[in-house]
Protein backbone atom coordinates (compact mmCIF):
# COMPACT_ATOMS: atom_id res chain seq x y z
CA UNK A 1 0.00 0.00 0.00
CA UNK A 2 3.06 2.61 0.58
CA UNK A 3 4.41 1.65 -2.46
CA UNK A 4 1.07 2.33 -4.26
CA UNK A 5 0.74 5.74 -2.51
CA UNK A 6 4.34 7.14 -3.81
CA UNK A 7 4.05 5.85 -7.18
CA UNK A 8 0.91 7.85 -6.80
CA UNK A 9 2.38 10.83 -5.02
CA UNK A 10 5.31 10.37 -7.83
CA UNK A 11 2.62 10.70 -10.79
CA UNK A 12 1.17 13.79 -9.51
CA UNK A 13 3.79 15.73 -8.58
CA UNK A 14 5.38 15.13 -12.35
CA UNK A 15 2.22 16.26 -13.82
CA UNK A 16 2.67 19.43 -11.92
CA UNK A 17 5.65 19.85 -13.47
CA UNK A 18 5.14 19.72 -16.72
CA UNK A 19 4.07 22.92 -18.13
CA UNK A 20 4.30 22.07 -21.96
CA UNK A 21 1.54 20.51 -23.96
CA UNK A 22 1.83 18.29 -27.31
CA UNK A 23 -1.36 18.79 -30.13
CA UNK A 24 -3.54 15.92 -30.08
CA UNK A 25 -3.91 13.72 -33.65
CA UNK A 26 -6.73 15.60 -36.02
CA UNK A 27 -6.96 18.49 -33.20
CA UNK A 28 -7.39 21.99 -34.26
CA UNK A 29 -6.30 25.53 -32.86
CA UNK A 30 -8.81 27.40 -30.65
CA UNK A 31 -10.09 30.80 -31.95
CA UNK A 32 -7.68 33.42 -30.86
CA UNK A 33 -6.31 37.06 -31.38
CA UNK A 34 -3.07 38.73 -30.51
CA UNK A 35 -4.70 40.34 -27.65
CA UNK A 36 -4.39 36.86 -25.94
CA UNK A 37 -0.57 37.59 -25.57
CA UNK A 38 -0.15 41.10 -25.52
CA UNK A 39 0.96 41.28 -22.58
CA UNK A 40 3.93 39.67 -23.38
CA UNK A 41 5.34 42.87 -24.96
CA UNK A 42 8.42 44.45 -23.59
CA UNK A 43 12.13 43.86 -22.98
CA UNK A 44 12.45 41.04 -21.14
CA UNK A 45 15.48 39.44 -18.76
CA UNK A 46 16.45 36.46 -17.25
CA UNK A 47 18.94 33.84 -16.64
CA UNK A 48 18.96 30.06 -18.20
CA UNK A 49 21.85 27.64 -19.66
CA UNK A 50 24.79 28.98 -17.79
CA UNK A 51 23.91 33.10 -19.00
CA UNK A 52 21.73 35.76 -19.27
CA UNK A 53 18.68 35.48 -21.25
CA UNK A 54 16.82 38.12 -22.98
CA UNK A 55 13.99 38.60 -25.03
CA UNK A 56 12.47 41.53 -26.92
CA UNK A 57 8.83 41.70 -28.03
CA UNK A 58 7.02 44.43 -29.70
CA UNK A 59 3.53 44.73 -29.57
CA UNK A 60 0.64 43.98 -31.91
CA UNK A 61 1.50 45.58 -34.90
CA UNK A 62 0.11 44.53 -38.82
CA UNK A 63 -0.93 40.79 -37.40
CA UNK A 64 1.77 39.95 -35.52
CA UNK A 65 4.07 40.08 -32.46
CA UNK A 66 7.93 39.83 -33.59
CA UNK A 67 10.40 39.27 -31.30
CA UNK A 68 14.35 38.69 -30.70
CA UNK A 69 16.02 36.46 -28.24
CA UNK A 70 19.77 35.84 -27.63
CA UNK A 71 21.87 33.84 -24.71
CA UNK A 72 25.03 35.74 -23.90
CA UNK A 73 27.34 33.19 -21.89
CA UNK A 74 30.47 34.41 -20.17
CA UNK A 75 29.93 37.24 -22.01
CA UNK A 76 29.36 36.73 -25.43
CA UNK A 77 26.59 35.91 -27.48
CA UNK A 78 25.97 32.14 -27.38
CA UNK A 79 22.72 31.99 -30.21
CA UNK A 80 20.05 34.37 -31.28
CA UNK A 81 16.18 33.52 -32.42
CA UNK A 82 14.24 35.65 -34.24
CA UNK A 83 10.38 35.25 -34.66
CA UNK A 84 6.85 36.27 -34.53
CA UNK A 85 3.29 34.92 -33.05
CA UNK A 86 0.77 35.59 -36.27
CA UNK A 87 -2.67 35.73 -36.53
CA UNK A 88 -3.67 32.77 -39.02
CA UNK A 89 -7.16 31.83 -39.99
CA UNK A 90 -8.18 33.37 -36.87
CA UNK A 91 -6.24 31.81 -34.08
CA UNK A 92 -2.55 32.18 -33.93
CA UNK A 93 0.92 30.51 -34.68
CA UNK A 94 4.47 30.88 -32.92
CA UNK A 95 7.29 30.69 -35.66
CA UNK A 96 10.98 31.22 -35.24
CA UNK A 97 14.26 30.70 -36.80
CA UNK A 98 17.78 30.22 -34.77
CA UNK A 99 20.64 31.89 -35.57
CA UNK A 100 24.76 31.34 -34.66
CA UNK A 101 26.33 35.07 -33.27
CA UNK A 102 27.23 35.35 -36.80
CA UNK A 103 23.89 34.83 -37.91
CA UNK A 104 24.18 31.86 -39.57
CA UNK A 105 21.37 30.15 -39.47
CA UNK A 106 20.21 26.49 -38.05
CA UNK A 107 17.44 25.99 -40.38
CA UNK A 108 17.73 26.29 -44.23
CA UNK A 109 16.75 29.52 -46.00
CA UNK A 110 12.71 27.99 -46.33
CA UNK A 111 12.55 26.45 -43.04
CA UNK A 112 11.03 27.61 -40.26
CA UNK A 113 10.32 26.33 -36.60
CA UNK A 114 6.50 26.64 -36.38
CA UNK A 115 4.24 25.93 -32.87
CA UNK A 116 0.39 25.62 -33.39
CA UNK A 117 -1.81 27.17 -30.58
CA UNK A 118 -3.35 24.34 -28.29
CA UNK A 119 -5.11 26.25 -25.43
CA UNK A 120 -5.77 29.90 -23.80
CA UNK A 121 -6.05 30.43 -19.81
CA UNK A 122 -6.50 33.83 -18.05
CA UNK A 123 -2.79 34.03 -18.03
CA UNK A 124 -0.95 31.35 -20.25
CA UNK A 125 -1.06 30.64 -23.95
CA UNK A 126 -0.16 27.01 -24.72
CA UNK A 127 1.34 26.36 -28.03
CA UNK A 128 2.91 22.75 -29.10
CA UNK A 129 6.10 22.96 -27.01
CA UNK A 130 5.83 25.85 -25.68
CA UNK A 131 3.74 27.56 -22.75
CA UNK A 132 3.85 31.49 -21.66
CA UNK A 133 2.92 32.61 -18.24
CA UNK A 134 1.92 35.79 -17.08
CA UNK A 135 3.05 36.01 -13.16
CA UNK A 136 2.64 39.48 -12.87
CA UNK A 137 3.31 42.84 -14.93
CA UNK A 138 6.81 42.54 -13.71
CA UNK A 139 7.30 38.86 -14.32
CA UNK A 140 7.10 36.44 -17.15
CA UNK A 141 7.95 32.27 -17.55
CA UNK A 142 8.57 30.99 -21.09
CA UNK A 143 8.38 27.18 -20.93
CA UNK A 144 9.59 25.09 -23.45
CA UNK A 145 10.08 21.35 -24.79
CA UNK A 146 13.48 21.28 -25.94
CA UNK A 147 14.81 18.10 -27.01
CA UNK A 148 17.59 16.18 -25.32
CA UNK A 149 20.63 13.73 -26.49
CA UNK A 150 18.45 10.40 -25.78
CA UNK A 151 15.98 11.50 -28.10
CA UNK A 152 13.28 12.49 -26.45
CA UNK A 153 12.74 16.06 -24.51
CA UNK A 154 12.98 18.25 -21.30
CA UNK A 155 11.05 21.04 -20.35
CA UNK A 156 13.01 24.01 -19.22
CA UNK A 157 11.81 27.21 -17.48
CA UNK A 158 12.49 30.91 -18.63
CA UNK A 159 11.97 33.58 -15.82
CA UNK A 160 12.29 36.73 -17.44
CA UNK A 161 11.74 40.19 -15.28
CA UNK A 162 10.98 43.62 -17.30
CA UNK A 163 13.87 45.80 -17.91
Amino acid sequence: MRHLLFITLLISYAALGQNTLTMPDNASSPKASLNSIEWMAGHWRGTAFGGVTEEIWAPPLGGSMMFSFRLIVDGTVSFYELGHIREVDGTLIYELKHFNSDLKGWETKDEVQQFRLLKLEKNRVYFEGFTFEKISDKEVNIYAAIGNEEGGSEEVQFNFKPL
